[in-house]
């Protein structure tokens, strides 16, 4: 049978159902807020309305109650959270946090908005979250937090991570974007550290477009996180605030649609995460017959969300490159509903690991001189240099593929052709290892 990137028929010639969360209940909701005349309540100054209208309010009720924790703190995006995480727990210019090279930009570049400076660990060849080994590798006597990410909705390391950040006296701020609904022995995903952030923007597992939410049980750090969210500097006099380091506020207010909006979607939460994990369960099941792809393992102790559903590939088995497997893969199927002209939602080695983007390879954030870089005596200390992390580069360059065609739409005809799609090309790779895909891109690089 004639694969499809080589002019063969595809397995699929109609798009993937797309991964709609919104229904009657989040236009009913919206509405009403739009009938109220009143979209933000937010004042910016010490007083009845500094934490937002009722919308917000309620809904950072409602999140604190599901996930089990003290306080939750509405902002504009897990970015924004990411943002007043760092500055609450008090991060001082020229102190390291650490962070890891396998995630999105902004779990990076937080420490840098208090030009604090980044340091990069390794990652778990399992489960592609921070390895605590090499955390604890990297720490100094600058060391002042850990920022770590339960990456694709795996839970971070917790026994080894928090050990460490107790031995050493950090924090730790964990990035559960991708992991609502995870759990590490019955806890909550982003309850795990110090203080945790979630995502609320329009790809995640539930959302409002774009929206975050920040949790913590520690009282100092929840009102640290609110003044930061909402132009501290212009409300801690009359508040009476006694440590104004880091209240420097900014705009991270949620406003009441989207407050309504997330207070519906919560409430989806746990169905669609069990069709999730049922549909990646079987694609799973399926998949594992193909001798050069290992299924993404899950910590002991753990659920897994599934943000997406991460695969290894094995070159050797295989005798192609993953690149060029997955190429052909996506040339037997279609896009998805809504995002046709993003490709087919299947993606090899998900993110260029951080510290080789300009940034951090250039060192230069703020103005043309190199600062926060340049200022610091031991910053030539720091490496950003290529085979910093070795595991995250080799995931990268070779092995993992990553898939978004196992989401709560999917319906089980769906993913057969999924699964048809990887046996066909598994059954005729042959047709590729004629062409120059018998390489990887790294290989073919160094040729």
């Amino acid at each position: 049978m004639k694969l499809a990137i080589n002019g063969g028929s595809p397995v699929r010639n109609k798009l993937f159902p797309a991964y709609s969360t919104i229904g009657k209940e989040e236009k009913s909701a919206v509405e009403k807020v739009l009938d109220s005349g009143k979209l933000s309540q937010y004042i910016g100054g010490w007083g009845d309305k500094f934490n937002g209208g009722p919308q917000v309010q309620a809904l950072e009720s409602e999140w604190s109650e599901y996930f089990g924790v003290k306080h939750a703190i509405a902002v504009n995006s897990c970015t924004s959270g990411l943002y007043c995480a760092v500055g609450a727990v008090g991060i001082e210019p020229g102190e390291e946090v650490i962070v890891s090279p396998y995630t999105m930009s902004a779990s990076a570049v937080a420490p840098l908005i208090y030009n604090a400076i980044p340091v990069f660990a390794d990652v778990e060849e399992e489960y592609f979250c921070l390895d605590p080994d090499s955390v604890e590798r990297r720490i100094t006597s600058r060391t002042r937090a850990i920022i770590i990410v339960d990456i694709f909705g795996q839970p971070y390391n917790v026994e080894k991570i928090n050990a460490i950040a107790k031995k050493y006296n950090i924090s730790v701020i964990e990035d559960a974007a991708q992991a609502p609904g995870a759990c590490y022995k019955n806890r909550y995903a982003g309850t795990l550290g110090d203080v945790g952030v979630y995502s609320l923007n329009y790809h995640k597992h539930i959302h409002c477009g774009e929206g975050g939410v920040v949790v913590t049980n520690d009282d100092a750090l929840a009102e640290r996180v609110r003044l930061i969210r909402n132009h501290a500097e212009a409300v801690v006099e009359n508040k009476g605030c006694a440590d104004i380091a880091n209240m420097i506020g900014y705009n991270f207010r949620m406003t009441e649609i989207e407050a309504a909006i997330s207070r519906c979607q919560l409430k989806k939460l746990r169905t669609l995460l069990d069709k999730r994990q049922e549909n990646c369960a079987y694609l799973n099941e399926k998949l594992a017959e193909i001798p050069a792809i290992s299924v993404p393992a899950v910590r002991q102790n753990c659920e897994h969300s599934y943000y997406v559903q991460p695969f290894k590939f094995d070159e050797a088995i295989a005798g192609i490159s993953r690149d060029c497997f997955v190429e052909a893969v996506k040339a037997e199927l279609m896009p998805t509903e809504l995002r046709e002209d993003e490709g087919v939602k299947i993606s090899c080695g998900y993110v260029k690991p951080l510290y080789l983007l300009p940034l951090f390879q250039r060192k230069i954030a703020y103005g043309n001189k190199g600062f926060p870089f340049a200022e610091l005596e031991f910053s030539d200390n720091i490496s950003y240099n290529k085979g910093l992390c070795p595991v995250a580069e080799r995931m990268y360059e070779k092995e993992l593929f990553i898939s978004e065609l196992m989401h709560s739409f999917m319906s089980k005809s769906d993913m057969d052709d999924v699964v048809k799609a990887f046996m066909k090309v598994w059954e005729n790779r042959t047709e590729i290892k004629k062409s120059m895909c018998f390489f990887s891109k790294s290989t073919i690089q160094k040729l």
